[in-house]
């Protein structure tokens, strides 16, 4: 079986946040993530994780403002320093955390500069943290219109472009199947890329059972496969988060 994440900007959102960190060890989980966890202090964070068994499994690089604000500067044409100056910010709080991954974020952008200006920046980044695994990730054009990176075979291509070895795919099953109509075949043809997996529902986001991924077969798959890395449930409860944890039940 998987080795199961909770993402706690999505799931335990009946609670406050500092207390998601209980709920879901008290859930099952031995992991968690966190999208933007810069509001609150580390140590506090840290205190949290210890005190439940909890490993930090992900968070993403800023900016935090992230109603109405930017969606990552990566591939931003002119948008390199900010990346840089978030992206130590970012490294410095994943290491205070114990992070496995940091997931940078492309921003809105197209184009062949904006291309040109993601594999510079993301050159730099692995050059800078070369025992830090760090993840790209396509996101679909619905929920994220205008974002970079929405295609998994150009994500595949710049990993290939830029050939760092903690630079890996963090692949979102509900991203693959919401841009391809296809989640199992995206991963056929990238999932030995794969830094980091992230699951939800088909179409509606909600807990990954029901709809249009067979989960209980890509989690076989998995295990057949030999993956030993985190699966990440980043999806929007249908109702209290507790009550809709059938799915890992299928896993087994």
């Amino acid at each position: 079986m998987p080795n199961f994440a909770a993402n706690l900007t999505f799931l335990f959102r009946e609670l406050p946040f500092l207390d998601r960190f209980e709920a879901a060890a008290e859930a099952g989980f031995s992991g968690v993530e966190v999208l933007f966890p810069y509001d609150d202090a580390a140590g506090e964070i840290t205190r949290r994780l210890s005190a439940n068994g909890l490993a930090m499994v992900l968070i993403n690089a800023p900016p935090p403002n992230w109603a109405g604000g930017a969606r990552g500067f990566a591939a931003v044409p002119g948008g390199s320093e900010r990346f840089r100056h978030d992206f130590r910010r970012a490294m410095r709080f994943a290491e205070a955390l114990g992070a496995q991954h940091l997931h940078l974020m492309a921003g809105k952008a197209q184009g062949v500069v904006a291309r040109r200006t993601f594999t510079d920046n993301l050159a730099w980044a692995a050059a800078q943290a070369p025992a830090m695994s760090l993840t790209i990730e396509p996101i679909n054009p619905t929920d994220m219109p205008g974002y970079f990176l929405n295609d998994f075979d150009m994500a595949a291509e710049i990993l290939d472009e830029v050939d760092a070895p903690n630079l890996g795919l963090q692949f979102d099953m509900y991203h693959a199947a919401m841009i391809t109509g296809d989640g199992m075949a995206v991963w056929e043809a990238h999932g030995h890329r794969a830094h980091h997996i992230q699951v939800g529902g088909v179409p509606g986001r909600q807990e990954p059972k029901a709809g249009e991924v067979d989960y209980p077969a890509f989690f076989a798959r998995l295990d057949a496969e030999g993956y030993e890395g985190w699966v990440s449930g980043e999806y929007n409860p249908a109702g209290r988060t507790a009550d809709g944890m059938g799915w890992i039940a299928s896993a087994t």
